[in-house]
């Protein structure tokens, strides 16, 4: 009997040879075991093509990131500047018709990375060929620093920065910023204002537009193009360009300093123009702050002459002492301590209180404040808002200036616009007052409806002065020896009030060195619009004598309206061209 552990020798073979006999069946051990072995070796298979598939996945995820990575952070810093944020968006300012501005545009900034910067020598000589102006020894010193990013030029030009592309510098780079752009170059540059290198109001009403929540939002980052609703002002562009065109052809005419006007709308408080020149352009500030770019219009105080004779007669008026049928003796000089008060182009004769009007004159102006009393006319004066800082939304506004202690000759001086100063705005929003029925209306460079001017309006005198005052106004420019002549304008019944103030120059009042102011209204019999207009020590003209307001100022003002009165919806109106009659001591003017 032979034992052993291998097979019979026919499966054997077959074994070997690599099959099983037909018919031929394995033991149920056996068979188990193979089994077994297959179940074990899928599952291995399958852990095995898992954890190549995972590796691949993770692999490809960072391998991904990283050429992401790789690509879009070098655009962003050849656009965005290493660690630094994006300057923050701010609202589009629209004109009242929806003209634009003020807005955004986007421009390139470059800057350097020191660090990066293999030859500061030889880079500083290419970006010379292209920005000339640099500061050689400024620049030199930073790029051969060790910081990781400076600023080189700021508001590069598109050609400028393809320049410098085509260079080739290492360590050089662009960033995308925005830039403040206004279309009109200097036209409301006064009103409109300026923004810093970081895109941040600093004057006019870009920086009341920061004030109102602007820098909240940029603070949170939440100050976006598309979260910022424009901001539709009052000003009318078509106007002010006109306004601004009509001034800087006064100042050559007349070879002033400074010229400036206001055009304010009566019923609502809303300024529809206001200019001042010389001005400066806010795409190219370089002149902003220079002493003369002032904006005399409302951070200017000035004596204002005799357009204060205004407030004089209104007062008069205002007090139930005078009517317009009153008369008062200018028949001699005022004399009052060591003051001496005389008329320009005297009568020598009483005088009614429409001649002390339009005759301008300063003793009848002062016999009124006297008979009103120091204490009426000052606080007559402030219930006008003449002797307080005017509230707008500009912020350049500047405070009046009186007397610390108001005496009879403070006062008597003050009636003809003499001693006291205050802005040519605010003497035109009291103006306004004495048109509208007697409502003072804050003035208001954004968008204002009558039923909102309503709301914030202060009536500071009788519906009966305002007419009285119309009155005298429209006869002024239309009655003999009336100094408002020259400001008439066919069809539209302009009325309004000189001012011819002397300039103190050494601690002396100076003949010959005038600030003059024409004050205007129309039309007449339903006001709609004050104008006002100022020119700063005008010279005469050529082959005149004399360079007073109705010469200069008053002429300025019918170039305006004549210019901008259909733009501001006044039609003409020839029917009503009627000259009123004027009430004299001596006989009446028809």
């Amino acid at each position: 009997m032979k034992f052993g552990f291998g097979l019979p020798g026919r499966r054997k073979q077959a074994a070997l040879n690599g099959h099983e006999p037909a018919g031929s069946e394995k033991p149920a051990g056996e068979m188990s075991f193979v089994g077994l072995r297959k179940k074990h070796g899928n599952k291995a298979r399958n852990r095995l093509w898992m954890a190549i598939a995972g590796f691949v996945c993770v692999y490809g995820v960072i391998g991904g990131k990283l050429i992401y990575f790789g690509v879009l952070s070098g655009a962003e810093e050849e656009t965005t500047g290493p660690a630094v944020a994006q300057l923050a968006s701010r609202p589009d300012i629209l004109d009242r018709n929806g003209e634009i501005l003020a807005t955004d545009i986007k421009t390139a900034s470059l800057y350097a990375e020191p660090r990066k910067i293999v030859d500061p020598d030889e880079t500083l000589e290419m970006l010379a060929t292209v920005l000339p102006d640099l500061d050689w020894e400024t620049t030199y010193r930073r790029l051969k620093g060790e910081q990781g990013f400076i600023w080189i030029k700021r508001g590069l030009t598109p050609k400028q920065q393809s320049q410098i592309m085509a260079l080739g510098l290492p360590g050089i780079g662009f960033r995308t910023e925005k830039r403040r752009f206004y279309p009109g170059g200097p036209t409301a540059s006064h009103i409109l204002g300026l923004v810093n290198i970081d895109n941040q109001g600093i004057a006019g009403m870009e920086k009341y537009i920061d004030s109102q929540g602007l820098s909240d939002l940029r603070s949170v980052g939440l100050a976006t193009g598309q979260s910022l609703e424009p901001v539709r002002l009052s000003i009318d562009i078509r106007v002010q360009h006109i306004v601004r065109d009509v001034l800087v052809k006064a100042m050559e005419r007349y070879r002033a300093i400074a010229a400036g006007a206001v055009v304010l709308n009566v019923k609502t408080g809303e300024v529809i123009a206001m200019g001042s020149v010389p001005d400066f352009d806010p795409n190219n500030p370089v002149h902003a702050l220079d002493k003369d770019r002032l904006n005399r219009m409302s951070a200017g105080t000035y004596e204002m002459g005799s357009t204060i004779k205004t407030f004089t007669t209104a007062m008069a008026l205002d007090s139930g002492k005078f009517t317009l049928q009153s008369r008062v003796d200018a028949s001699r000089p005022l004399v009052v301590g060591k003051q001496v008060i005389r008329d320009f182009h005297g009568k020598g004769r009483v005088l009614t209180l429409p001649e002390v009007f339009i005759y301008s004159s300063n003793i009848g102006s002062g016999h009124e404040a006297n008979v009103v009393g120091i204490e009426g006319h000052r606080a007559f004066l402030k219930k006008m808002g003449l002797l307080d800082r005017m509230e707008t939304e500009l912020p350049e506004v500047a405070r009046p200036v009186e007397p610390r202690v108001w005496k009879k000759v403070h006062s008597m001086t003050i009636s003809f616009g003499h001693g006291m100063m205050t802005t040519p705005l605010q003497t035109a929003v009291a103006a306004a007052a004495l048109m509208n029925g007697g409502k003072l209306i804050p003035p208001t460079f954004l968008v204002r409806t009558q039923e909102e001017a309503a709301k914030v309006a202060k009536q500071v005198t009788s519906p009966q002065v305002s007419a009285d005052m119309r009155y005298l106004y429209r006869l002024n420019a239309t009655a003999p020896g009336g100094s408002g002549k020259r400001a008439a304008v066919p069809g539209y019944r302009v009325g309004g009030k000189t001012g011819t103030a002397e300039k103190v120059v050494n601690g002396r009042y100076a003949k010959d060195v005038r600030f003059n102011a024409f004050l205007a209204a129309f039309p007449m019999d339903d006001p709609a619009y004050v104008v006002l207009t100022i020119i700063d020590e005008p010279k005469p003209e050529p082959g005149k004598f004399a360079a007073t307001a109705g010469l200069n100022a008053a002429p300025m003002v019918a170039e305006i309206i004549s210019r901008s009165a259909s733009f501001l919806g006044v039609k003409p109106d020839f029917e009503q061209e009627s000259e009123p009659a004027m009430v004299s001591a001596e006989r009446t003017y028809d």
